[in-house]
């Protein structure tokens, strides 16, 4: 006998549509790059997350593909997270910490597609972009709807995209064993190594992380405010780019504001 509620498979994209429905007027909070502040709500980043879904939809990006994020803690770099698992494909977040020669591997090794990197990470992105051997186009992250003057092509712009599009779309209905997302080891020991997460497993662990001992202690509730001190690229920011729409938190990121240093050695 099968059970009758329910039915449905965990998937990431019903975080947000959770968030707007229950929680739409919650703030998201995020220092930009540039230093200024930006603020909107989870029903506008629903609408958002939508139209970055058709955009990467319209670019060829198809379900499976990689497509990495070199970027810092911002609502852009938030979007990513439902925009591109949302249609199947698997976001690879991207340390900019590490040394170059292996931020060239791990691309390499994941075969990223598309990379989406902002201001501050876009010299490391300008440096490696020659060694790397899959990716077929860069997305930038960046306030209006120019371009930087820079080496990478083809490029386009993050904001412009969503500009092209509607909000008017259904998320499909994905295997909840496919990829999500992909973080690789800081290579402590040998060539880092890719950790996949499923989107089974991911709306499991933000429920886990959504417990009283862990990121809900005493308050989870809709009275909580969340920043990440953890980048996202590190461990999906300890899963509150999750457990943030779900719980109706309010959600406070804080972006890196000057390139890191990295090195070739």
């Amino acid at each position: 006998m099968r059970g009758l509620i329910m039915e449905m498979p965990l998937l990431i994209s019903s975080f947000i549509e959770h968030a707007a429905a229950t929680h739409g007027t919650t703030e998201v909070v995020s220092r930009t790059i540039d230093g200024g502040l930006h603020r909107y709500t989870y029903a506008d980043i629903q609408g958002r997350t939508k139209r970055l879904a058709k955009a990467l939809l319209a670019l060829g990006v198809q379900s499976g593909d990689r497509v990495g994020s070199l970027a810092w803690n911002t609502h852009r770099h938030f979007e990513l997270f439902y925009g591109v698992s949302g249609i199947g494909a698997v976001l690879h977040t991207i340390n900019p910490r590490l040394f170059e020669d292996q931020i060239v591997f791990i691309v390499n090794h994941a075969e990223d597609k598309w990379i989406c990197f902002d201001e501050a990470t876009r010299p490391i992105a300008e440096r490696i972009a020659p060694r790397l051997r899959t990716v077929e186009g860069w997305i930038y992250l960046g306030d209006g709807e120019g371009l930087p003057k820079t080496s990478l092509a083809p490029l386009r712009n993050y904001e412009s995209l969503l500009a092209e599009q509607d909000p008017s779309f259904e998320w499909p209905q994905l295997d909840e064993y496919q990829a999500s997302t992909i973080c690789y080891t800081s290579g402590t020991t040998g060539q880092p190594k890719g950790v996949v997460n499923s989107h089974r497993s991911t709306v499991l662990s933000a429920l886990i992380m959504s417990t009283a001992d862990m990121i809900g202690g005493y308050r989870s509730g809709t009275g909580e405010v969340v920043m990440p001190i953890a980048p996202l690229f590190h461990g999906n920011g300890w899963q509150m780019v999750y457990t943030a729409p779900m719980n109706g938190h309010k959600l406070v990121l804080r972006a890196a504001t000057s390139s890191p240093t990295s090195s070739t050695s």
